[in-house]
This record gives structure tokens, C-alpha cells and sequence, in this order.
């Protein structure tokens, strides 16, 4: 306990230097980190295959989560100088007017404060972490998963070199020295020091989180994402579309878990489909309808709607119109990324509006919501929450805001 303690009062610290640190200070220690990620890729690498070697009891697909490759630390580099290039958050004025007894009322971004992240598996999710939270003036302590232990530890010394390479306190950036779940629990209940909790990972972690902490906590939760292809859909486009969304990396929360397919184009997209995606090495658990077009599928079970498989596995289903697409979506998703393939403009808009997820896309797949593609340069992961920072977090979503007023004597 005291040396949670002790761990929690050093990034408190440290965030009141952060706080008013420079664009320039901060944009050095990005500058600085992804020279390093470049400069020590083997070390990276190597620390990640016995990370890799020891992981026990996970899918191929979550295997393929863990692991790094040449070009997955190049891209870490680059994620790292792209932040440099978006404009500092902190110290934007949001909104200013000046009241009638001459009050001027500005409305100004500033950092949250010390921000405790919860991740699990992906190690290049450290680095994205640290980079956004010190271009937001936000300290940050991170407890990553055991199964990117060594992955973790190496990319937090190269974290710790650049900040202090940069005039910048290590304590900035942290891991969690106490590994234990516990610890976890005991963090998430310190109010005096945490200003937020950032939880992403399996749903009994973020559930126990959530049910423990005493600070805000913004959860990444499971991704139940759908496609549903309209009676209006180039069917061309929706195979390409359904597939990608499927096979192009089933382990994460942005790929599709149903497809939802009307009635009238049923006959003449799904033989082909389902091929395609067995093809592709998908198990597809079809309903009756579906079974009926395609002798290739396995049946679906009921517990297969609203399953995050994060596999190679997809549940299928005809539905009669959009209106049942979208209480489909309503009962069985997770509120994280839906879309629709129509070339029919007001199904199009009728889905944008009535779909209430982080992110609803037309005729695009749902793999394309990241922080990286939407031009933010990295997230912290992508929030279902129901509330203001919702969907790929970026670097204004770690800012809050605080009023500053500026006036001549006035007085009430």
C-alpha cells in the first residue's frame, strides 16, 4: 500500500510540472522518444518474442495482437511524430464573449491531471498512451497486462529516457510497481491522487474496475460491432466491406462480430459472401435464413448474438427491413462501431441517426475506426461511454476545460 502510495504522490508531482510545461519541452520528448523506438528496434523486438515464446492459453488472433514486427515498432515511431505535428490542446480557448458589465468569460482547455490506464495485451498501446498524455500535459501511470511484460518494461525505459532527455520529471511516466490486481483496485479508489481512470482490456477487468473505483472512469469495452447490408447495396462493395471488417485483424474491438443482411438481397449476396469469408478461414454461424443460401455455415445459438468473438468466427443473420437491423443493433451491440452498405441516401441517413454507438459509418468498414485513420495520431483506446469523450480519445479528449474571467473592478 505505501508503495502505491508513494507512486501515486510522485505523478501528482509531476503533473503540476507538466502542467505548465512548453509545446516546445513536449514536442522534444516525442521528438526524442521515436528516435529511440527507431534506434532500438531490435531490443524492442527481441524483449517481445519472449513475451510472445511465454504467452500460454491465447487464440492465434490474440497472439498476433501481442506481437510486434519490424514494422510494428516503425509505426510506433511514426504515430510518436505525428502527434508532434497536431496542435497542442492545452491553453486553446474554446469559447470567449464578453458580458455586459464588461466581463470577459473564456472557456480554455488544461490537462486532467495524473490519468491511471488500464491496458491489456498490445504493447505498442504504451507508447500511444505516453505520447498523447505528455502532448496534453497529463501525467500518467500505466498497468499493461502480464502477458507484454518484457514488451512493456523496455518501452517504458525509452518512455523515461526521453522525458528526462527533454528536462522533463521520469515520474511523468509510470508503470505500476505492484503488478497485482489488487493493486489495480486500490489505485482506481485513490481520489486525492487520480484524476481519471482509463480502463481497456477483458470485461471482467473493466466490470471490476468500474465497480471499485472512486474516480471517473471512461471505459473501452467490448466491441460488438455490425454490418448491415441494405436492400440497396452494391453488392460488390458490401463483400469487400463485410470482409475487411472481419478478416483484417479479428482480435481487435473494431472488427465485426454479425453481419445483418435484408431479405431482398439475400440470395444474391450471400452464397457468394459466405464463400468468401470461409475462404479467408472464417467459421460463419448463420441463422435458418442464412443456413438456407449457403450450406457452408454452422448454425448460430442465441449466444452467438452479441458475442465479441475477437476470432476468426462471425454470426450472420437476415433481417425483413433497416427498422429490424437497427433494433438488432439496439438489443445486441455494444455501442462501440456499426455500419451500413446502401447506396440508398435516406436508410444512409435514417442508420447515422438513429444508431447510438462512438462511431457509425456508411459504406466504409468498421476497421477503420482508430485514432491513426480519423487523423488524431494515436488514441488511448476507443470509449463506449456514454458521455463527452466518446469513440477514438485524442489528445483534446485529455483536456478538460476551466473558465478564466477577466475583468476591471467589478464586483457582485
Amino acid at each position: 500500500m505505501s508503495q502505491i502510495i508513494e507512486q501515486l504522490e510522485l505523478a501528482k508531482l509531476a503533473s503540476g510540472q507538466l502542467r505548465t510545461a512548453s509545446t516546445k519541452q513536449k514536442n522534444l520528448f516525442l521528438e526524442k522518444l521515436a528516435e529511440l523506438l527507431s534506434k532500438n528496434k531490435a531490443q524492442i523486438l527481441k524483449a517481445n518474442a519472449q513475451d510472445v515464446e511465454g504467452a500460454t492459453g491465447l487464440t492465434e488472433a490474440m497472439k498476433k495482437r501481442l506481437l510486434l514486427v519490424e514494422a510494428s515498432v516503425d509505426n510506433m515511431a511514426q504515430g510518436v511524430r505525428t502527434v508532434i505535428d497536431l496542435d497542442d490542446p492545452v491553453g486553446q480557448v474554446v469559447s470567449s464573449h464578453i458580458e455586459s458589465n464588461g466581463l470577459k468569460i473564456n472557456r480554455v482547455r488544461i490537462p486532467i491531471g495524473v490519468i491511471f490506464f488500464v491496458f491489456e495485451s498490445r504493447p505498442n498501446v504504451i507508447i500511444d498512451a505516453a505520447a498523447l498524455a505528455i502532448k496534453s500535459g497529463n501525467a500518467l501511470i500505466v498497468r499493461g497486462g502480464k502477458e507484454a511484460c518484457h514488451s512493456n518494461e523496455i518501452l517504458e525505459k525509452l518512455i523515461q529516457e526521453a522525458l528526462a532527455s527533454s528536462g522533463l520529471s521520469k515520474n511523468c511516466v509510470m508503470q505500476l510497481t505492484d503488478k497485482s490486481h489488487e493493486a489495480i483496485y486500490e489505485v482506481v479508489r485513490q481520489s486525492e491522487y487520480i484524476d481519471l481512470a482509463v480502463a481497456r482490456g477483458r470485461e471482467q477487468l473493466i466490470s471490476a474496475v468500474k465497480e471499485r473505483a472512486r474516480v471517473p472512469v471512461i471505459a473501452h469495452e467490448r466491441g460488438v460491432c455490425h454490418i448491415y447490408i441494405d436492400e440497396f447495396a452494391d453488392v460488390a462493395k458490401a463483400i469487400k466491406i463485410a470482409v475487411n471488417a472481419k478478416v483484417s485483424n479479428p482480435a481487435v474491438c473494431n472488427s465485426a462480430e454479425a453481419i445483418l443482411v435484408h431479405e431482398k438481397i439475400a440470395d444474391k449476396i450471400l452464397p457468394d459472401l459466405i464463400n468468401e469469408l470461409i475462404k479467408n478461414g472464417v467459421e460463419v454461424r448463420g441463422d435458418t435464413s442464412a443456413r438456407a443460401r449457403s450450406q457452408n455455415c454452422v448454425p448460430a445459438q442465441d449466444s452467438d448474438w452479441g458475442k465479441e468473438f475477437l476470432d476468426l468466427i462471425v454470426a450472420v443473420k437476415t433481417v425483413r427491413d433497416i427498422d429490424e437491423a437497427l433494433a438488432h443493433i439496439e438489443k445486441y451491440g455494444s455501442r462501440h462501431s456499426d455500419a451500413i452498405v446502401t447506396e440508398n441516401k435516406n436508410n444512409a441517413e435514417k442508420f447515422l441517426n438513429q444508431v447510438n454507438n462512438a462511431a457509425t459509418l456508411v459504406n466504409a468498414s468498421t476497421r477503420l475506426v482508430d485514432g491513426g485513420i480519423f487523423g488524431l495520431g494515436a488514441e488511448f483506446g476507443i470509449s463506449t461511454a456514454s458521455i463527452h469523450m466518446r469513440g477514438p480519445m485524442g489528445l483534446a479528449d485529455l483536456t478538460v476545460t476551466k473558465y478564466t474571467v477577466e475583468g476591471n473592478g467589478q464586483i457582485r
